[in-house]
């Protein structure tokens, strides 16, 4: 990162911000003019290169996405579902195929048939529904179940006054004791990383700063993951009012919703939910008399995986490439616009209000001992109940699948659990696994979002790798030698034993995965070994005829 950039971007502060212009200079053709990024880069005195280089890495404002009219979603759940290839070619029918672009995920995993036009997103299953749907009849709406064995996240929501009496009464307290609940709750980041949320609100709580930022990662796009899609557009209050409990045991000011651009809707409602509070005099300066000084702003991402890695975020945030930095010193000392900043995602601060509601210690008794509270679970089209399900921590694998998920509907072979970084699961060992942390580690697998893509039976196992490597080389922030180097390397060895006589060297291959989880600045490229480890492990006689030892 450049320390400079940083500043130079937090002159104006957050609500004139460089990456929400540029965003709003690429709504129209796809991709800013060259005269409007060059007129932004005067205005914030980033230079022009600074400002061409930002925007040539995000999928929704590089110059290759000007005059795209329609995006198909080619995330792991709807590649394996096969119900691609059928919506691209009808959207061809309408649309020439460079005015096609794609998107990772549109959080459709529940019924596939995966697209977006005109700003929307939809699924269809027959040409007929994609033609109206371009016609201007179709429908958006979607539907998957939502059910708990202990309900939380997915609780019924207190009407608005009850919700924010709660916060009221909470910012009359002292703030070091509201921060000893969530301590007491032993909560755990529920993005992948499972770093305890109290320790990360304390230590940005002891830095000594004037400025002092709460950032919503709504932006983490793991494939077969819809559960932050649905708690920001079912439950957005509870997601609000978490980030101004963190603000106000951190001392923040402001609170900022990095969104996925994917989640058009989402970016609607939770303005909604903004305005409401607004209109209520619940934000700005000194809300209710407190003497607590607080307020939203929604950045609306543009289509970069990386940026569900928290130092990618802050980057992009700033207007800067979506590249990882170097830590320490760490987001909490030193993160937006070099000020104290707090990254959490969305699943993680929607528990903020049960927490308060119920205490610390409640819902610390929730769960496991190292692993509290609950988890929501992401089901995709191969169940034959899709949809999110909300678990205490602890319950077992084939709970989750059998009885709420009702099994599969035909033949399945593996679940990819936890996004691209995650473990790839035989379903020979769905008894042998529990949601929580520690189970999943233990086994040589990681929980992460709990998103499950299913691997069909017939869905040949050097595929499913050679997707998994093309999109963690497509979406490498480029900045470590090891991963931009490497999955683009493990990507070109699997496509070329997949479709010549070529067979890869394990020998080669195995200090090839090494180099990446040893070398690579971020999970990204030090997690994408774990799938293909687990592929080579509990698939090994499949994939012999494309390896040799």
């Amino acid at each position: 990162m450049s320390k400079n950039l940083s500043e130079l971007s937090g002159r104006k502060g957050i609500v004139d911000n460089l990456f929400d212009k540029m965003g709003q200079a690429a709504s129209a053709e796809g991709t800013p003019t060259q005269e409007k990024l060059d007129q932004l880069a005067e205005e914030f005195l980033i230079g022009k290169s600074s400002a061409y280089g930002t925007i040539t890495a995000y999928d929704f404002m590089k110059p290759e996405n000007k005059g795209k009219k329609a995006y198909v979603c080619n995330g792991s759940a709807c590649l394996c579902a096969g119900t691609q290839n059928e919506v691209q070619k009808e959207l061809e029918n309408h649309y020439k195929p460079e005015e096609i672009g794609h998107m990772t995920c549109l959080g459709r995993c529940h019924e596939n048939g995966a697209f977006n036009v005109g700003g929307k997103n939809y699924s269809a299953k027959s040409a007929t529904e994609i033609a109206e749907v371009i016609n201007g009849n179709g429908s958006n709406s979607d539907n998957y179940n939502v059910k708990s064995n202990k309900e939380v996240l997915t609780a019924p929501c207190d009407d608005f006054e009850s919700h924010y009496a709660l916060l009221k009464n909470v910012i009359t307290q002292d703030s070091a004791k509201v921060l000893e609940e969530i301590k007491l709750s032993n909560i755990r980041g529920r993005g992948g990383a499972g770093f305890p949320m109290g320790f990360k609100w304390e230590s940005c709580r002891n830095e000594k700063s004037e400025d002092k930022f709460i950032i919503c990662n709504a932006d983490e796009g793991d494939p077969g993951a819809y559960s932050d899609r649905y708690l920001l557009e079912e439950k957005p209050h509870s997601v609000l009012f978490g980030m101004m409990i963190a603000g106000y045991c951190t001392h923040a000011k402001w609170g900022i919703l990095y969104i996925r651009a994917e989640y058009p809707e989402s970016v609607e409602i939770v303005q909604n939910a903004i305005d409401e509070l607004r209109a209520n005099n619940l934000l700005g300066e000194n809300i209710n008399g407190s003497g607590f000084d607080f307020d939203f702003k929604i950045i609306k991402a543009q289509g970069a995986y990386i940026c569900g890695e928290e130092t990618a975020l802050i980057n992009s945030i700033e207007g800067q490439r979506p590249e990882v930095r170097t830590r320490p010193p760490y987001p909490t000392q030193q993160g937006l616009f070099n000020k104290p900043t707090i990254v959490n995602n969305v699943e993680t601060l929607a528990a903020v209000y049960w927490i308060i509601k119920n205490g610390g210690d409640a819902y610390a008794a929730l769960g496991t001992e190292k692993s509290t509270g609950t988890k929501l679970v992401c089901l995709d089209s191969f169940f034959n109940n899709p949809g999110i399900y909300e678990v205490e921590m602890g319950t077992s694998l084939s709970t989750v699948i059998n009885d709420f998920g009702g099994g599969f509907k035909s033949h399945v072979k593996a679940l990819h659990i936890g996004g691209p970084l995650g473990g790839l699961v035989p379903t020979t060992m769905i008894n042998d696994l529990s949601i929580d942390f520690e189970s999943f580690a233990s086994n040589g697998f990681l929980l992460g979002h709990a998103s499950v893509v299913s691997v069909p039976e017939d869905y040949p196992m050097i595929d499913y790798l050679e997707h998994l490597f093309d999109f963690a080389a497509y979406e490498s922030c480029g900045k470590c030698f090891p991963c931009r180097l490497g999955t683009t390397r493990a990507h070109e060895m699997l496509r070329k034993a997949n479709t010549s006589d070529y067979k890869i060297s394990e020998e080669l291959f195995n200090d090839l995965l090494s180099t990446l989880e040893q070398g690579s600045l971020c999970a990204h490229g030090g997690g994408i070994p774990l799938p293909a480890k687990n592929a080579l492990q509990y698939f090994k006689e499949e994939l012999s005829n494309h390896f040799e030892k």
